[in-house]
């Protein structure tokens, strides 16, 4: 509310030149627009539903992390009962189970054509021990796809439909629940296709202002901050 208020003062009839909104899934950020922008068209950047996948699948591998990391303390305790020496298994990268899964974190945020020469030996590897993650990655990989190689809307609803297909035969819950949100925002995640619009600038700037407020250890004075920020920004 408080955001709408300072917005409503702004006069109406420029309020109603704003063609175009590109926002986060944020029902409260939507709320916003319908009521200060009534004329524009509202658009969900891209970067936020492709995170949306990456962060289900980085939650896949962190549990199979965790997996991991039980089963080597139960194997060792096990050696150290039985007065053995505990020998991990080392794959042909010479990475351990758990260090494999704690590795891979970056491959996964990245197309397989921009790999390194480990990074595909570590994938290969890790994609075959565990294909649960590999059908997880395809999947963040094709909506990703999407929204680079695709040109018009029509296009574009017939592959996030073949998407929504893939991911109910998939079976992974945290997948699921990412369909039932785009499928909430169907036509605010289409009207990317109009002009291939994203916030990208406003995520940047309010990075900055997010990193010069941590380095001032808190604001206690919020008009000398905002003076600070239009000498530094404006």
């Amino acid at each position: 509310q408080d955001v709408i208020d300072k917005l409503k003062l702004i006069p109406e009839n420029l309020r109603s030149m704003v063609k175009e909104v590109t926002m986060d899934l944020s029902n409260s950020m939507n709320l916003i627009v319908r009521c200060c922008f009534p004329k524009a068209s509202r658009t969900i950047d891209r970067f936020h539903v492709q995170k949306l996948a990456c962060d289900a699948l980085q939650e896949m591998r962190i549990a199979h992390r965790w997996d991991a990391m039980q089963e080597e303390a139960d194997a060792i305790e096990e050696a150290r009962h039985s007065g053995k020496e505990y020998n991990p298994v080392i794959f042909a990268n010479g990475d351990t189970r758990k260090q494999l899964l704690a590795r891979s974190r970056y491959l996964l945020f990245k197309s397989s054509e921009k790999w390194t020469q480990s990074q595909k030996l570590r994938a290969s590897i890790l994609f075959q021990q565990y294909p649960d993650i590999k059908e997880a990655y395809s999947l963040t990989h094709s909506l990703r796809m999407i929204f680079n190689k695709n040109k018009t809307k029509d296009e574009s609803r017939l592959s996030l439909a073949r998407w929504y297909s893939k991911v109910d035969t998939a079976g992974f819950k945290s997948f699921n629940v990412i369909a039932s949100t785009l499928y909430e925002h169907y036509d605010e995640v289409l009207n990317f296709f109009n002009n291939r619009s994203t916030n990208a600038f406003a995520e940047s700037f309010n990075a900055k202002i997010k990193q010069f407020r941590a380095q001032l250890r808190g604001v206690i004075d919020i008009k000398f901050f905002f003076f600070r920020l239009v000498k530094l920004y404006a």
